[in-house]
């Protein structure tokens, strides 16, 4: 499929926004309570957000542009999900969860940092994608609380969706800390290479030049 895909001239950029407009439809049928069928559609979401860069790369179409557009793009793909869940457990039904509201919030400020702190964090160093809770883990996450999710159900793996946003809440700001001391830790490093460097050089700079005295014998002459 991506052979075919790379070979028909499909702008990777346009796999994107299908990718996002498909999201949004999951995040409305979350808003819903359509849980199972939001997980399905989330799995076809994914699906061609994992294709774009596979597109663009067979292709040969791969474009600064191209990274910018797929990753803003992947965070208000996150959101429209946080937005649905808060807006299902917000309304006046026996789901209603003020608990679940704020942790659906918290979980997508905390997600929202997560990505904040990688962009950045890699203006200063290499590379920040340290952490557990990255995006690939958030959208398997929310698939499982999704299709999980049974009315009336008392199996113990039945309606995890509560339990999912504990660990969307609590993970993303665990990942969040730890990008932020491996960004300071990384950096505390470049900077004393830097100085260990910058010592060396001056001190090369200021190195005792050996002077050759002439001797007695030039002397005389």
């Amino acid at each position: 499929m991506v052979r075919w895909l790379a070979h028909g001239h499909i702008s990777p950029n346009i796999l994107t926004l299908i990718g996002v407009a498909i999201n949004v439809g999951s995040g409305m049928l979350f808003g819903f309570g359509r849980f199972f069928w939001a997980g399905i559609v989330l799995i076809v979401a994914n699906l061609f957000d994992m294709l774009d860069g596979q597109v663009a790369r067979l292709s040969g179409r791969v474009t600064s542009y191209g990274g910018f557009l797929d990753s803003s793009l992947d965070r208000l793909s996150d959101m429209v999900v946080f937005v649905g869940l808060m807006v299902f457990y917000a309304r006046d039904t026996e789901f209603h969860s003020t608990l679940n509201v704020f942790l659906a919030g918290a979980g997508m400020m905390g997600s929202v940092m997560v990505s904040y702190a990688s962009a950045r964090a890699e203006s200063l160093i290499p590379k920040c994608d340290v952490g557990f809770l990255r995006r690939p883990e958030r959208v398997v996450l929310f698939i499982i609380g999704a299709l999980s999710t049974v009315r009336g159900s008392h199996n113990f793996f039945a309606n995890r969706m509560p339990a999912v946003l504990w660990v969307l809440a609590v993970g993303s700001y665990w990942t969040f800390a730890h990008r932020m001391y491996h960004t300071w830790r990384e950096v505390n490093k470049s900077e004393a290479r830097e100085a260990m460097a910058e010592a060396a050089a001056i001190h090369a700079g200021k190195a005792p030049e050996v002077r050759h005295e002439p001797s007695l014998a030039h002397k005389a002459i």
